[in-house]
């Protein structure tokens, strides 16, 4: 059986929303790629709106970690990407993010503004890493 642990990190400021480091152990582990709000048609969803987009992203993710046989208990690091971000995003995006977490310590995590990804329509993208026994 895998295993994760979410050690504290002393000198380093707690905070409920993710994990400063995560020790993984297991023998298998799923690399996403980073997913975007689109359907499985191609369609964009929630075109301008970030907290739209941000739950179709997590939705992508889902299905991307169940192919790979893993779900979000078994993510240990997340890289998040938005666009043109600034500071009061956080919430909109931790807001949509905590609750494909929730009962569970969140992973690590990492949060990242860019001046855009490859298409203009999409707002967010996020990818993971999960472990697996």
């Amino acid at each position: 059986m895998s295993a994760t642990e979410y050690p504290p990190a002393p000198g380093l400021m707690k905070t409920p929303s993710y994990s400063h480091a995560a020790v993984a152990t297991g023998a298998r582990t799923i690399y996403t790629a980073g997913q975007v709000a689109m359907d499985e048609t191609g369609a964009l969803v929630g075109a301008g709106d970030l907290e739209a987009q941000t739950k179709q992203v997590m939705t992508n993710l889902g299905k991307a970690l169940a192919a790979g046989g893993a779900s979000f208990a078994d993510v240990v690091k997340i890289t998040t990407y938005v666009v043109n971000y600034n500071p009061n995003m956080r919430a909109v995006v931790g807001k949509v993010r905590g609750e494909f977490f929730a009962g569970r310590t969140p992973p690590a995590s990492t949060l990242v503004g860019v001046a855009a990804l490859a298409m203009p329509e999409w707002l967010i993208e996020i990818e993971a890493i999960a472990v697996l026994d």
